[in-house]
């Protein structure tokens, strides 16, 4: 089994939410081979938590506007560090990039096909790691946060 037509459209549509709002690192898996209760996974994350709500906002929004999709669940957003979008035929995981490296949810579904993304959403991948870079430099420069070089 591989995942539905309605289920790539909700992945694509999400993805490039994501990718609208900054987020890093968005992949797609097709599950649908190993549960039965989903057909994909959209993982996307961000530095920090207000991002990683706008992102799921985003997500939110654009779903239910261009193709009238509604979570049945959404959990997380008292802490925003990870936030949970239960749409039945999808689910989508936007962590802090901190719980993104702690839980390694690619791990767990590295054997699953990956789905193909919009250009936007894969030009995301290592943008964790090149925040990070530049959060040190930063940091050893003196720079308090969020201040440019």
């Amino acid at each position: 089994m591989t995942a539905t037509d309605r289920s790539i459209e909700l992945i694509t549509t999400a993805a490039q939410a994501a990718a609208d709002k900054l987020a890093h690192d968005i992949i797609a898996y097709d599950v649908s081979d190993v549960l039965s209760i989903t057909d994909a996974f959209l993982l996307a994350s961000a530095p920090n938590d207000r991002q990683v709500k706008s992102i799921v906002d985003e997500i939110e929004e654009r779903l239910q506007k261009e193709l009238g999709a509604k979570p049945v669940r959404r959990e997380g957003d008292r802490d925003a560090r990870w936030i949970l979008l239960d749409y039945v035929d999808i689910v989508v995981h936007v962590q802090h990039s901190e719980e993104r490296v702690f839980y390694a949810l690619e791990r767990l579904w590295k054997d699953c096909p990956e789905l193909d993304l919009p250009e936007e959403a894969r030009a995301t991948r290592g943008k964790a790691a090149e925040h990070a870079r530049t959060q040190a430099a930063q940091e050893e420069a003196g720079l308090p946060d969020g201040e440019v070089w």
